[in-house]
């Protein structure tokens, strides 16, 4: 089943056998890249002379993820660098609640009683979505046919976070580098559509470790 970049993202990045995200700041990072690829792909959002983003359509999108972005974008222009690193969590939770709606997850009701926790519990209790999503984005990497010659743009963009964004569940710091070229091949398939956040995207771990002052991602 074809899902919205943001939602295919988390996909991406839910370790299936621990039942929870391999990283959840580093996931916060991907699925805000992946929410505004999205709105970039429909059209609802367009990158000006300057760099900066600037709201097309901010007609309902039927997606609540995509319509709180939209509101975001909005308020003032900024470059996608800076809407990346803005509103990470809400975004991963509004992603999860979205998934929750889906059926896709089921998210652990929160104790009124117990203690104070960054984040309910998630699970899912079907992976192969998930796995499936999983290897294909890593044989995407790793393949040896012309990346013109596979077309889902959503793939292309998925692979591209998950190279970029170190995302160690589907690709190693081996796989990142043995594959440049390809990687360099999909990110450009972003960069055809939006040069300015293909740019961004290249810089996600960059972006990540300075935002985080100096957190991990090799």
């Amino acid at each position: 089943m074809n899902r919205p970049l943001h939602l295919a993202a988390y996909l991406l990045a839910f370790d299936t056998q621990a039942q929870s995200l391999q990283d959840r700041t580093r996931a916060g990072f991907l699925l805000r890249a992946a929410a505004l690829a999205e709105l970039a792909h429909r059209g609802a959002a367009v990158e000006d002379d300057a760099g900066r983003v600037r709201v097309v359509t901010a007609a309902p999108t039927e997606d609540g993820v995509l319509d709180a972005l939209l509101a975001e974008l909005g308020t003032r222009p900024r470059t996608w660098k800076a809407w990346i690193r803005r509103s990470r969590e809400d975004t991963l939770e509004a992603v999860e609640q979205r998934l929750a709606v889906l059926g896709v997850v089921t998210m652990a009701d929160r104790d009124p009683f117990g203690p104070v926790v960054p984040h309910r519990a998630v699970a899912m209790a079907d992976p192969r979505e998930a796995l499936d999503l999983q290897v294909r984005v890593a044989e995407l990497v790793r393949g040896g046919g012309p990346v013109a010659e596979t077309p889902p743009f959503a793939d292309a963009v998925l692979a591209a976070l998950a190279a970029h964004g170190h995302l160690r569940l589907v690709l190693s710091r081996h796989d990142r580098r043995a594959h440049t070229e390809r990687v360099t091949a999909l990110t450009d398939r972003l960069k055809a559509e939006t040069p300015g956040l293909a740019r961004a995207v290249a810089g996600l771990n960059v972006t990540m470790v300075a935002a985080q002052g100096g957190m991990g991602g090799s």
